[in-house]
């Protein structure tokens, strides 16, 4: 039987193939954090240098600062990574300021808990 040795830890399922490089990291929350890692620990514990928080409504975006940011690893889903000089969002996407994403998000949740509230009133009719 052979054990992993030091050498072993640029295995690609470590974080370490990552480190110094521009990530988008998806949380269970459903927030996407961009930045570039800096540090990461045996739990996926990661340092994001330079993070945001982008949010997308529609063809809405919104990247707020965050700075140095310390991510728990047991709240991240997925870990990608980004080029540093390349924008990775389509063209037709409009970057809009904080107040107008919040504002955006605001509209799109009404929506979505009238479209709930409406399936509640019509149950009724749901006669399998």
């Amino acid at each position: 039987m052979s054990w992993a040795g030091p050498e072993d830890i640029y295995l690609s399922t470590s974080l370490a193939s990552y480190l110094d490089k521009k990530l988008l990291v998806l949380l269970r929350d459903g927030r996407k954090l961009l930045g570039i890692l800096r540090s990461f620990d045996q739990f996926a514990n990661a340092v994001l240098e330079g993070a945001c928080e982008r949010i997308i409504v529609g063809d809405l975006y919104c990247d707020i600062p965050l700075g140095l940011y310390i991510i728990r690893g047991e709240n991240v889903v997925l870990i990608g990574e980004l080029e540093l000089e390349k924008e990775e969002l389509p063209p037709h996407m409009n970057m809009v300021s904080e107040a107008e994403i919040k504002r955006a998000q605001k509209v799109e949740r009404d929506a979505t808990d009238l479209k709930g509230t409406m399936r509640k009133r019509m149950e009724f009719l749901d006669m399998d």
